[in-house]
């Protein structure tokens, strides 16, 4: 079982004055999964109150993953993936490449998401767009590595050979 923080970024949403529907749709398809969300909030374009939610939230060491939504993009407020890569020790950057190449087939907006991956402890923190249309694009791909990642992170997979 994974155990998923949900973390939405929104000025508006922060303040009630837009519903999360990105948020929501993380949570629909984690309810897929053999996953549960642990943690849920929604905190606005800061990068000070990002990065704090990301490090206390990684620093419990009850979350193995850490997905946020909004602020990836080019907007003066966004600032998610500044806040992330402040709070990671190490970058995943396979995982963000991953969602902007299926993205692209899409969109040629996706180009211009900056979001990162990264690793904090033992729990990965990925950063996706705000739009539950993207999310759901993104989780699509990322959603068959993340029980590796998450066994890789907890020390449960050792060698790494391949077959063949």
């Amino acid at each position: 079982m994974l155990h998923i923080g949900v973390l939405t970024i929104s000025d508006k949403g922060s303040r009630g004055e837009r519903e999360d529907r990105s948020g929501q749709a993380i949570q629909e398809v984690v309810a897929t999964l053999p996953a549960q969300v642990a943690r849920y909030t929604i905190v606005p374009d800061e990068k000070d109150e990002i990065y704090r939610m990301l490090v206390a939230w990684a620093d419990a060491g009850d979350l193995d993953i850490i997905l946020t939504t909004g602020g990836t993009g080019l907007s003066p407020r966004d600032v998610t993936p500044e806040a992330t890569l402040s709070a990671i020790e190490k970058q995943v950057p396979g995982i963000a490449e991953a969602m902007r190449r299926e993205s692209l087939l899409k969109t040629p907006f996706a180009m211009l998401s900056r979001a990162v991956a990264g690793v904090r402890g033992r729990t990965l923190i990925v950063n996706m767009p705000g739009s539950p249309a993207a999310v759901r694009e993104c989780l699509e791909v990322i959603v068959p590595v993340l029980p590796h990642a998450v066994a890789t992170l907890r020390g449960e997979v050792g060698d790494h050979g391949r077959a063949g």
